[in-house]
This record gives C-alpha cells, sequence and structure tokens, in this order.
C-alpha cells in the first residue's frame, strides 16, 4: 500500500471531479462549549476525506481511515456511516467542516460553537431628564456569553436606530438625543444567540416637561352672559410635575391660585379680558391662557300697540313694538310667520313700527314683535287684527223653479266683517229679517221676484241682490195613445202622447233607445205626436213617451205597435231535379204579419195548402212547373213563386271492382260499375278528392284515371286507403261502397330471434318473423339440408343439438321468398346440460322419443 501523504496527494488531485454537493447533517448545531456533536451525510464514502476550514481531520481510505495528529484525541469516525464525532467542542471549533467523496460529491457545514448568555443588566448614565433639553444613554452588560445580538424594547416597542436615537458598541448601547416625554420607559435590553436569550431588569427614566398644549374652558359656554349667573373658569396643561396656575383680568393679578376660578352673581362690571399663568418649577418654563367674558342686563318687557279707529279694509295701519331693556334687533311675526318688507308693508330704521299702506283681507291674524339681545330675547303677547270690510254683493242660494206643494228655502249670504245685518223683501214688503227664507207650500202664485238686502254698520255700507222663483206643477196620467183602426204597411199611422200638469217638452223612445225624425218618421211642432208616412214593417216595437218640464218628468208605460204587413215575395227551397222512383220535398216561406197562408199549383192544378209539398212517387212525365202562392188575411194581399222540376232517369248501383290482387310495385286498376245513366264520375280516397296532379300533391304516388278506372302505375304501399267512387247527375252524386284497399307485400326482412338461455335450459326455441303481407309460410332447414324439418315460425329442439339452422319465409300472394340462417353452437351451452345418473337417461329416453314427432 503506498503512504498517507501520496493518497492525500491523489485524493485532492481529484477533488475537482466531484459530480455533485450533498448536504451534511448535524446532531446539534449550534451548540454550547463543553458538548459533543456528529456530523454525518446521507451517502458513505469509501474513498475521501473529512476537513476542517481545509484542514484534513480524517483520510478515509478502504481497510482503516487515518485521523491527523491535532484531531486524534477529540473525533472518533465510523466508517459504515461515514460519520465523524467531535468530542468537548470549543469555541475554536466553529468554522467550515467538509466531507469530500473522491468522484462523487461534497458535502459541507459551518458549525457554531457558542457561550450560553447570563448575567445580563441595564444602567443608565441618568435617570431625572428634562425634555428637550438632556440626553439619555443606556448600557447593556452581559456577563457571559458568545456571538452576542441585542434588542431594545420601550415598553412593548422595539427600539429602532433614527432620528435622534442612536446604537453603538455593536447595539450595546443606546443614546436617545433631547429625550422627550414618550421616553419614560420601562427600557429593557434582550440578548440572545443560537443557544438561548436573557432580558435585563426594567430602568425607567423621569422625563419633566411642559407646561404646554394649554385650555380655559367656560361654563356656560356663551359668548355673552346674563347679569345674576354664576361663570366657573378652568384652565389645564400637559407638565410634570404640574405647573403653578395663577389668575389675571385685563392684566391684573387676582388673589386667586389653582386651576378654577369661579364668579358668583355676576354684573356688568365683571365683564374682561382674563387670563391663567402657568409656571413649571423643574422646567422653569412659562405658559397662559387667555378668553375675553362679557356680561350684559335681559330684556324685561315687550308690547305690541296699536293707535288708531277700527282697522278698515283698504286704508293704512301702524303698530309699534314697546321694549325694556337693551334691544339688538326685532322681528315680526304674523300668525306664527315672520314678516318680510314688500311694496305694501314697510318697517322703520329699527324696525320699532310696522306699517302697512293697505290693509287688505289676507292682512287679518295674530301680530307678535320678538326683541333679541346677545342674552336674552322676548316676544310680545299676540295682538289681533280684525279687518273691518263689506258687505260685499249678497249670494242668494236656493231653487229658481220649485213644484206646487212644496217648502222653498233661500238663504243670503255675504262676505262682511262684522256679519251684516239681512232683510227679505216680496213684492215690495219686508218678509223676513233672517239670512234664510222659508216660502210655502208653493202655490203658482208664489212665482215673482224675492230681494235681499243686506248692511255693515261699522263700515255704514249696504249692497242688494235678487232671484226669481217658477212655481211649477208636476207632469202626470202620461201615456201613449193610438187610432182605432189596424198598422198597416203602406199606409200612415199616428202616435200622439197624452199628460196631464205642466209640461214643457215630450221625447219619444223606441225599444229604450231615443225615437229619431227621418224622411218617414216625424214630430209635431211640440212632440206630442209622431206620425209615420208610410208605415214600414221595421216600424214595429215598443214605444214611450217622456213628458218633462224643469224640475220633474214622468215616462209613459210601453206601447206595442204591430205593423202588419206582407207577404214578401216567397222562397222555395226543393231540388231543381229530381230521379224516377223518388219523392221531391219543398219548402215555402214568406216575411208576412200575420203569417201567411199557403197553397202550392203542380202544372195548373191545386195540389196541397201547406208551407210543405211532397210529391208522388217521381215518373219521367211529371216534369213541370211548381207555384206557390202566400196570402195575408189582413192586408189582403197575394204573392206567387214558380220553380221547374225536371225529372230524370234514376242511377242504380255504384260499386269499385278489381280483377287482380294489389301488390307492392306491381300495376293494379280498380274499376267502377254503374248501372243506369249518369254524367261523370269521380274518386275519393280517405273521404277527400282523388288529387290527380299527383306528382304534385303525392309524391310517392302514381296513378291515372282511364274511362271508369283508376289505374296504379304500380301501386305502393302509398296507395293504402279507404276508396270510393260517385257517379253525379243533374239530381247529386251517387257514392259507392267504400273499399279498403290493402297492398300485399313483402317479406321484405327475415329475423330469427333466440330467448335468453339459462344454465338448466333442455329445449332450445327458434323464432322466424318477416315483414310482410299476408303473413308468410315458414320452413326450418338443418345444416346443408334440402329437405325442411319444421314448418311454422316457431321450432323447438334439443340444447345439444347444434348446427346452422336455416328459416325460408314464402309470401303466398307475392310468390317472394327470403332466408336467414343462425348458427347454434352446444359449446356454449355444454356446461348447463348436467343430468343426474338416473334422471338424465330418463330424459335422454323420453327426448329419443320426442325427435320424430317434433320432425314430423
Amino acid at each position: 500500500m503506498e503512504s498517507p501523504l501520496v493518497f492525500a496527494l491523489i485524493l485532492f488531485t481529484t477533488f475537482a471531479t466531484a459530480t455533485s454537493i450533498q448536504k451534511i447533517h448535524a446532531s446539534d448545531n449550534p451548540l454550547p462549549v463543553g458538548s459533543n456533536v456528529t456530523l454525518s451525510s446521507q451517502d458513505n464514502v469509501t474513498i475521501g476525506a473529512w476537513l476542517f476550514d481545509n484542514d484534513i481531520v480524517v483520510l478515509i481510505i478502504p481497510g482503516n481511515p487515518i485521523i491527523t495528529d491535532f484531531w486524534i484525541h477529540r473525533v472518533a469516525f465510523n466508517s459504515t456511516f461515514s460519520s465523524l464525532t467531535i468530542s468537548s467542542v470549543q469555541l475554536e471549533d466553529s468554522g467550515l467542516w467538509t466531507l469530500q467523496a473522491v468522484h462523487s460529491f461534497r458535502a459541507q457545514l459551518t458549525l457554531s460553537v457558542q457561550v450560553p448568555i447570563s448575567g445580563v443588566t441595564l444602567r443608565a448614565n441618568a435617570t431625572n431628564l428634562v425634555e428637550f433639553n438632556d440626553t439619555a444613554v443606556l448600557t447593556c452588560s452581559v456577563l457571559n456569553g458568545s456571538s452576542l445580538s441585542y434588542v431594545w424594547l420601550n415598553g412593548s416597542s422595539v427600539v429602532t436606530a433614527g432620528g435622534g436615537v442612536q446604537l453603538s458598541d455593536g447595539g450595546a448601547t443606546l443614546t436617545m438625543v433631547w429625550v422627550t416625554r414618550y421616553d419614560e420607559g420601562p427600557f429593557r435590553c434582550n440578548v440572545s444567540n443560537g443557544l438561548n436569550h436573557e432580558s435585563s431588569l426594567p430602568v425607567y427614566l423621569n422625563v419633566s416637561y411642559g407646561p404646554s398644549n394649554t385650555t380655559m374652558g367656560i361654563m356656560p359656554m356663551r359668548s355673552t352672559h346674563i347679569t345674576g349667573s354664576n361663570i366657573t373658569l378652568s384652565c389645564s396643561a400637559d407638565s410634570s410635575p404640574p405647573a403653578m396656575i395663577q389668575w389675571m383680568v385685563d392684566g391684573v393679578y387676582l388673589n386667586n391660585v389653582g386651576p378654577h376660578l369661579q364668579l358668583e352673581t355676576v354684573t356688568e362690571s365683571n365683564s374682561g379680558n382674563y387670563q391663567c399663568v402657568f409656571h413649571n418649577t423643574v422646567t422653569l418654563r412659562f405658559s397662559s391662557k387667555s378668553a375675553m367674558i362679557r356680561i350684559m342686563e335681559p330684556i324685561t318687557a315687550v308690547v305690541v300697540n296699536h293707535t288708531g279707529g277700527p282697522v278698515m279694509l283698504h286704508e293704512p295701519l301702524s303698530l309699534h313694538c314697546e321694549v325694556t331693556g337693551l334691544v339688538a334687533s326685532i322681528q315680526w311675526r304674523r300668525n306664527g310667520q315672520l314678516i318680510t318688507a314688500d311694496n305694501k308693508t314697510f318697517f322703520d330704521m329699527n324696525n320699532t313700527i310696522l306699517t302697512i299702506t293697505q290693509v287688505q283681507l289676507s292682512d287679518n291674524g295674530d301680530y307678535q314683535c320678538q326683541a333679541f339681545n346677545s342674552v336674552s330675547n322676548m316676544t310680545s303677547s299676540p295682538y289681533t287684527v280684525n279687518v273691518n270690510y263689506g258687505p260685499m254683493k249678497p249670494v242668494i242660494a236656493g231653487q229658481s223653479i220649485a213644484l206646487t206643494g212644496a217648502l222653498e228655502t233661500l238663504n243670503c249670504s255675504s262676505a262682511s266683517h262684522p256679519p251684516s245685518r239681512i232683510s227679505w223683501y216680496y213684492n215690495g214688503s219686508l218678509v223676513a229679517t233672517t239670512s234664510n227664507l222659508v216660502i210655502g207650500p208653493l202655490t203658482l202664485n208664489m212665482s215673482g221676484k224675492y230681494i235681499c238686502m243686506v248692511f255693515n254698520n261699522i263700515t255704514g255700507k249696504n249692497s242688494t241682490a235678487y232671484t226669481m222663483l217658477t212655481v211649477l206643477d208636476p207632469p202626470k196620467n202620461v201615456h201613449v195613445e193610438a187610432p182605432m183602426n189596424l198598422a198597416i204597411e203602406g199606409y200612415s199611422y199616428k202616435l200622439t202622447c197624452n199628460a196631464t200638469g205642466t209640461v214643457k217638452h215630450v221625447y219619444w223612445m223606441k225599444n229604450g233607445e231615443p225615437l229619431r225624425d227621418d224622411n218617414t218618421t216625424v214630430f209635431s211642432s211640440d212632440n206630442k205626436t209622431v206620425t209615420f208616412n208610410p208605415l214600414k214593417h221595421n216600424d214595429t216595437g215598443h214605444y214611450q213617451c217622456a213628458a218633462i218640464n224643469a224640475l220633474w218628468n214622468l215616462t209613459s208605460p210601453p206601447y206595442m205597435l204591430l205593423v202588419n204587413f206582407g207577404p214578401k215575395t216567397p222562397m222555395i227551397h226543393g231540388p231543381a231535379s229530381a230521379e224516377t222512383g223518388q219523392y221531391a220535398v219543398f219548402h215555402c216561406s214568406a216575411m208576412s204579419m200575420p203569417p201567411s197562408q199557403f197553397s202550392w199549383w203542380f202544372n195548373g192544378f191545386n195540389v196541397a195548402n201547406s208551407s210543405v209539398f211532397t210529391t208522388d212517387v217521381l215518373s219521367l212525365n211529371m216534369s213541370g212547373e211548381i207555384t206557390c202562392m202566400a196570402y195575408n188575411n189582413v192586408t189582403g194581399k197575394i204573392v206567387t213563386k214558380s220553380k221547374m222540376l225536371t225529372v230524370i232517369e234514376a242511377t242504380g248501383s255504384v260499386m269499385i271492382r278489381n280483377y287482380t290482387v294489389p301488390i307492392n310495385t306491381e300495376n293494379f286498376t280498380l274499376t267502377c260499375d254503374v248501372t243506369g245513366p249518369y254524367d261523370t264520375i269521380y274518386w275519393m280516397k280517405d273521404n277527400m278528392h282523388l288529387n290527380m296532379t299527383h306528382s304534385v300533391a303525392e309524391p310517392h304516388m302514381s296513378y291515372h284515371i282511364e274511362n271508369n278506372s283508376l289505374h296504379f302505375t304500380p301501386v305502393t304501399l302509398y296507395n293504402e286507403g279507404t276508396y270510393q267512387c260517385v257517379a253525379t247527375n243533374e239530381a247529386g252524386p251517387h257514392k259507392s261502397p267504400k273499399y279498403m284497399l290493402l297492398v300485399n307485400y313483402g317479406p321484405l326482412s327475415v329475423k330469427i330471434s333466440l330467448p335468453y338461455l339459462t344454465k338448466d335450459v333442455v329445449y332450445v326455441s327458434l323464432t322466424c318473423s318477416a315483414d310482410s303481407r299476408p303473413d308468410c309460410d315458414f320452413y326450418w332447414f338443418l345444416n346443408e339440408s334440402s329437405a325442411a324439418v319444421h314448418m311454422g315460425s316457431v321450432f323447438t329442439f334439443l340444447a345439444t343439438n347444434q348446427g346452422n339452422y336455416t328459416c325460408k319465409a314464402t309470401n303466398p300472394v307475392t310468390n317472394i321468398t327470403m332466408y336467414k340462417t343462425k348458427a347454434f353452437p352446444v359449446a356454449a351451452h355444454a356446461s348447463a346440460l348436467r343430468f343426474p345418473s338416473q334422471g338424465g337417461l330418463l330424459m335422454m329416453g323420453l327426448f329419443a322419443l320426442a325427435v320424430p314427432v317434433l320432425f314430423n
């Protein structure tokens, strides 16, 4: 083996080829002096070295590692984990430790060995200081400890350098230049390293300050105080120790020391400039605060006076405000609302006199003046102004028209203050001296002029007004009167409205609606008579007349006017043509009042006397003219109407026949067989006319009509439906019985279905189905057999019979045949076939006997 020195040289020449950097883990870091620590890496090293600050501690080689002489008694190397244990560490063991693996990795760790902290104390250069004058120096001392870090606290707040705060000696000294009142502490220093921390006991500073932030309070708080009141002045300031306070007024010291000055039952002589003077005996500083106190007498009386006579409308008015005491200002109010000057309202210079140049009714109300000074205000008692005026033009309320026998009240009123005296006159005579005049019970001779006179004894004025009263009788016994003769259309007819009492107007109604005049309906000049000339049949209705005067109206009972008319030209309802062997029925109707009587004439002979005429069984010689005659026995009018009847030979039976079977996509024809004469034939499908323009109406259908036949070229499933052919003649259409067209088709497809098979299944049933009309005939074939093994749609066999099963489906009408094959493997079901020994033999025997029967 080569020497360790040679190996070390080789090792260091290969360090540069390390491919990665790993981490070293320490059992403790930082750690106290004298303790043990183990350094390790997650990877094992076979060739390499442990180094401290680039000095080799251990050379790691296969076999026995080599520990250098300096460390041989303090370190132990574990080759299994490549870990290094250092005993009784010292401060000088702090530094960079490296584990180097040749051609592999390098792992490094900075180890910190520290002395635990103890014996932390704090002292100040001085504790009694003056704000803004003195500097405080605080020094933090530590008896034991290394790697020290300092944090300063003022109360719970951390102190940092800046402004007047300085940190020096690595943070061990705190200097505060020009201390303030907020620097009183408590101050602590907190010293820490990686092992522990310790705080000093608190140190408090006594900082004297002030006086500053001086204030003066005055209670009560007013700009001017009323005589006789008590005033308290209070002064305060921020100061330590508390400042001495002395009081001055107008520059003269008072014999009063302390924060409060009490002024009791003040007079105007107590007014002045009050000042409090502050003095701090430690800081030797002075300060002061002052305020002006004003004291004034209150107002004691306010009265509104008016000189002159009663207040008259449109005349001037002056009100005086008389005040006892010093007055700063005066306000005037009417009904509580402030009065301002305008084009008719004026105030003198001091607002003591209110002048209204032309009094209006709106100036009525309660007037007050309110006097103010700095310490008081007082409002006068209300002075009520009532404007005297009138009387205005009287207003008479009451009816101008009244009915006989009633009581009528007339009321006279006039705007006036004070209220006017009222007098009533009728035909020059005084009849009442109250505002209400009651007249009645009324008679016709009480109509006339009623005069009201009003008089105001303050203004000395009077005024008059009158009203006209008309007394009327109410309308009575209103009814409609008609002449004795019957009302017949085309003749003149008259209705008259009769009534007793006073009737000023008459108007007419028909069926509850106003009756209007026209060229045949004419009213008389007084509207009492309405004349119909000539009378029309639509004048029939219920007529009423209403008699009206200014106060009353009365409507007559309804009068039924029934206008007799007609008959109008009759209408005959019946066929113009009819077939032999049938009956023809004719109905005749005509508008008429009363209803007409009818008679029928056929080829000149009277054949019936009612509104309905039914012929005998018709023959070809019974064609001719039928006449209906209508007769009104009131109007005496006779009107006739004729109609021609043509008898034609009857059409016999109509039937649809087909001579071939309808098969899908093959040509097919329906023929319409008609016995007897006819004019035209047309076809219907599903109760609708068959559209011959099929290319547009039914794009899936192709057909045409030739003679009496409907040809489908070809017929398809789209042609299915109910068909009728219709033969027509002059008498009408004759429909055939309905023919249901069902198209035979298919088979279009064949399907073999197999039910779900369970484990215990013994027999299998295959079902063959086909889309076809009519249903197909089904035959079954097994494998390549040419002979059918079964006939029918369902084929049942033992589940053990595997093979290809073919179903043959043949439509017996279309003769179309289709095949479908389905493979049935036994392997898929073999596990399901488990027979008990004796039962299995029995089942196999029964099946052997049944197979010939099934296939037959």
